[in-house]
């Protein structure tokens, strides 16, 4: 039995290598065990319609199609107060995404046999 994976990314257009590895891995796993992507920070922006095809980054998988990926096989959830800082709310969103706090996320977090990465 896998471990339920947990992935925080913090990084967006900003940091574009980190972003891309965080989205590949939680793509990646997804296809073998429970995964729960975070955006956060930077990473909120792609929550949004539109955004995550604006990425590029040369030799990496497209961020729309990782997305989807994760989407079909795992959830994504937008931080309360990213999304809140960046004027957006759930109605905003791509289907499928939801928008939390930390509570929740330390709730994912300290399950038990969770294994959580931050990028």
């Amino acid at each position: 039995m896998t471990r339920p994976l947990v992935v925080k990314v913090t990084a967006g257009v900003d940091a574009p290598e980190r972003c891309s590895q965080a989205f590949t891995v939680a793509a990646v796993a997804v296809a073998g065990t429970d995964v729960s992507l975070w955006l956060t920070g930077e990473s909120a922006w792609f929550a949004l319609p539109g955004r995550a095809a604006e990425f590029d980054l040369p030799h990496a998988a497209p961020l729309p199609d990782l997305l989807a990926g994760i989407l079909a096989g795992g959830r994504v959830t937008v931080c309360t107060q990213c999304a809140a800082r960046r004027s957006f709310g759930p109605d905003d969103l791509l289907p499928g995404i939801r928008i939390a706090g930390a509570a929740a996320f330390v709730d994912e977090v300290l399950a038990q046999g969770v294994q959580a990465l931050v990028y």
